[in-house]
């Protein structure tokens, strides 16, 4: 039976799922295409995790962020190359995902987000991802999600450090040690939301008074995976937050 399920599906162009299938069973993977998520920043963070849904089965994404690629994005982000430099983020980044999976749909959003920008984008989606660093487009995006009653989970700090072990997701009141979701913290209180699932590290920064964040590969990479894989897992309902 399960083998007659799988070969149904493999004919109508999935065949690159059949492992997962296999994992996670069909009824989860049916789940999983039926779902719509919006990914707020196509950096180091952003970038895997536009990577991660797509080959774990989200045919339905959109993706938002204003800038384009440079070379300094080179050491961390999925899409910097030397064939991209200088390429709106949100194309790369399409272009990618199709070349993937053909049959994804991707609508992008080539603004920056904040308090007006964020009601250009209709309330359509079940999960919202927040991969941004800017603190007034991150209320934005997170009020904006409350307002419409659509899951988010919000990546804090992932610059200035180097192991990705460190990472934890918990709620927002819970974080400690990152810099950015202090910030965070104390500015959500006042809108009394204190149940934000969070990705934050408890790494204390490693470079003193940068004049800007440094950066690796490691932290932003795991962080997109662990991102994405918060948002798959919640939809099959085995999530472990």
């Amino acid at each position: 039976m399960i083998i007659m399920i799988l070969t149904s599906y493999m004919k109508r162009g999935i065949k690159m799922f059949s492992r997962l299938i296999s994992l996670i069973g069909i009824d989860n993977f049916k789940l999983i295409q039926q779902k719509k998520v919006l990914v707020f920043g196509l950096g180091g963070v952003g970038g895997y995790v536009c990577e991660m849904l797509c080959r774990s089965g989200i045919t339905n994404l959109g993706i938002c962020d204003f800038d384009t690629i440079a070379i300094s994005n080179k050491n961390r982000q999925i899409i910097a190359l030397d064939s991209t430099i200088g390429k709106l983020k949100t194309e790369v980044m399409k272009d990618r995902l199709k070349d993937i999976n053909k049959d994804i749909s991707v609508e992008t959003y080539n603004f920056k987000v904040d308090e007006n920008t964020i009601n250009k984008i209709k309330p359509v989606y079940d999960y919202v991802i927040d991969c941004i660093d800017d603190i007034n487009g991150k209320l934005a995006i997170i009020k904006y999600s409350y307002a419409n009653n659509i899951k988010i989970i919000s990546s804090m700090g992932t610059g200035n450090k180097l192991d990705p072990n460190m990472f934890k997701i918990k709620k927002i009141n819970q974080t400690k040690v990152c810099p950015l979701a202090k910030i965070m913290r104390h500015r959500l209180k006042k809108l009394n939301i204190t149940d934000l699932p969070v990705l934050y590290s408890e790494e204390e920064p490693l470079v003193k008074n940068a004049k800007e964040i440094p950066s690796s590969i490691f932290t932003p990479a795991a962080a997109g995976i662990l991102l994405a894989r918060w948002v798959i897992l919640d939809i099959i309902n085995i999530a472990d937050f």
